[in-house]
C-alpha cells in the first residue's frame, strides 16, 4: 500500500509539515516523489516512521535518533518489542484513569486522595522509558555525554541549570533587537559552546538542534515560558548562526 504525504499525516497523526522537516533532515525519506511533486510513501518507511516516533516517546532527539537507525547494528525486532511494551504501559494507565472517572460518574468515593492521584503518575512507566533510553542511547554523542559528565555531583546539575536560566532569561531580552544583533549572536556562540560540553556537536546538527526547539512542543513550552515566541526566535538565530559558521 502506498500513502501520500497527507495520507501518512493522517495516519501517524503528525503534521505533514513534521514529514517534510524529516525528509529535509534525512530522517525520513518518501519513496519516490511524483512528477505533480506529490510526495509517495511505501510500506518499508511507514515501518521507518513506527520507529522514529517511537523513539520520540522515549524523548530522543531527532539527531540522536537519525544515527540509532543509520547503525549497523540497529535491531528492529528488539525496537518492536520496546513499542509494544510502551503501549502496553499507556494503555494500563489509561484503563487506571478510566476507572477513577467511572466510580466518580457513579457517584462512589471508595478511593482514597493517595490512589486517585497515583493514576496520574507511573513510576513503571517512566522506569521502562529510562530502561529503553539507556539501551538505545549507544550513540557517540550519547556516550559522550556520559562520560563528560560522569562526575559531576547533584551541585554541579544545579549550578549548570540555574546558570542556563539566566542565560535564557537574558537572551529573551534581547529579542526585539533581531537574530542579526551582535551581543545575540555572541551569546549564541556561548549557547553553541555549552552544548560542546555534553558532545561534540557539528554545525550542520546543531542548526537541527534548533528546528527541534520549534519541531518538539516541549522545548517549545520551555523556551516560550521566557518570552512568547521564544523557540522561533533560538531557531532562527542559530540558523543565521550557522550560515555564518558553516565550513
Amino acid at each position: 500500500m502506498i500513502y501520500t504525504v497527507q495520507q501518512l499525516s493522517k495516519l501517524a497523526g503528525i503534521s505533514v509539515r513534521t514529514l517534510h522537516y524529516y525528509d529535509e533532515v534525512g530522517l525520513l525519506h518518501p519513496s519516490f516523489v511524483r512528477p505533480n511533486g506529490y510526495r509517495i510513501y511505501e510500506e518499508k518507511e511507514v515501518h521507518k516512521l513506527q520507529q522514529i516516533l517511537l523513539f520520540r516517546e522515549l524523548e530522543f532527539p531527532l539527531d540522536q535518533i537519525k544515527s540509532m537507525m543509520a547503525a549497523k547494528n540497529f535491531d528492529i525486532k528488539q525496537a518492536l518489542k520496546d513499542q509494544y511494551r510502551l503501549l502496553e504501559l499507556k494503555k494500563a494507565k489509561i484503563q487506571r484513569l478510566m476507572d477513577v472517572v467511572d466510580v466518580r460518574l457513579k457517584g462512589g468515593d471508595t478511593m482514597t486522595d493517595k490512589t486517585t492521584f497515583g493514576v496520574f503518575t507511573d513510576k513503571q512507566l517512566e522506569n521502562y522509558k529510562k530502561e529503553a533510553r539507556k539501551r538505545w542511547g549507544n550513540t557517540d554523542a550519547y556516550k559522550q555525554s556520559v562520560e563528560r559528565t560522569k562526575h559531576w555531583t547533584k551541585e554541579d546539575y544545579n549550578r549548570i541549570a540555574e546558570e542556563g536560566t539566566k542565560f535564557t532569561a537574558k537572551l529573551a531580552s534581547l529579542m526585539d533587537r533581531g537574530v542579526a544583533d551582535d551581543e545575540v549572536q555572541h551569546m549564541i556562540e556561548k549557547h553553541y559552546q555549552g552544548i560542546q560540553t555534553f558532545y561534540d556537536c557539528p554545525i550542520d546538527m546543531y542548526r537541527n538542534l534548533g528546528q527541534m526547539y520549534v519541531d518538539d512542543s516541549r522545548f517549545t513550552a520551555y523556551y516560550d515560558k521566557f518570552r512568547s515566541g521564544m523557540a522561533v526566535f533560538m531557531k532562527d538565530a542559530i540558523a543565521y548562526y550557522c550560515d555564518h559558521h558553516a565550513i
